[in-house]
């Protein structure tokens, strides 16, 4: 008996359109690849927009690693839920907005327990060799408080007020490239342009010094459910 061939598995119609709905070659400015992103087809849910970006650093090289920090305008959309380690200003820390506050007693904790309930840390100076016990289980995670990314200072207050406003942090992988959210669909073409203004002036300014000539190779933008859009 003949055995038929299989017949070619039909692509999902919002995946077509998506595909069909702009030139995936073509390199679009900021506002042209927004206003792109409008158009395709939207999830059930509020979709984050990211940002892919290719580097020419290279990655092998310690002094071409990239760690830093931007301020969005907008935020991200997503809730950020703040750990304080400090011995010396939790009453700072609560103010500003902290969801955990602790000292040696909370990193003993975190410690026996290897679980965390938060997505970011910071901490004042005196904490960092006490840090050292759960390095493990922070680092893996990019949750480890760094000077670099201005999770590690003498004024807990101004981070945290930092990070509630929107501040996000940003780092190169083994592929020279850096990724970041910059906000959700739901926040509109003018508020998006804006965080992604503010987000490529910051990776341009933490370009290191023994990069020479041309930083950023190319762009990508795309939303959770979308395929990526070309960006100048």
């Amino acid at each position: 008996m003949a055995i038929e061939p299989l017949k070619k598995m039909k692509k999902n119609k919002g995946q077509k359109e998506a595909k069909e709905g702009f030139d995936k070659n073509k390199v679009y400015a900021i506002e042209d690849a927004l206003n792109v992103l409008e158009t395709l087809p939207k999830a059930k849910f509020d979709e984050s927009v990211e940002v892919h970006i290719k580097t020419s650093i290279d990655p092998k090289k310690s002094d071409q690693q990239i760690r830093s920090s931007a301020q969005l305008p907008h935020g991200t959309g997503k809730k950020v839920k703040i750990v304080a380690f400090t011995a010396t200003q939790e009453k700072e820390a609560k103010t500003a907005g902290a969801d955990i506050i602790g000292g040696e007693e909370l990193i003993e904790k975190i410690g026996q327990k290897g679980s965390i309930e938060f997505n970011v840390a910071v901490a004042t100076p005196e904490m960092m060799p006490k840090l050292a016990k759960i390095a493990k289980i922070l680092g893996p995670r990019g949750l480890m408080p760094n000077p670099k990314t201005q999770t590690v200072g003498p004024k807990i207050g101004e981070m945290i007020e930092a990070l509630k406003k929107g501040k996000v942090d940003f780092k190169s992988d083994d592929g020279a490239n850096v990724h970041a959210v910059i906000g959700k669909r739901s926040f509109g073409k003018e508020k998006l342009a804006e965080n992604y203004k503010a987000f490529l002036e910051a990776l341009n300014q933490s370009k290191p010094a023994t990069v020479k000539g041309r930083f950023i190779r190319n762009i990508t933008l795309s939303a959770t459910m979308t395929p990526g859009i070309k960006v100048s």
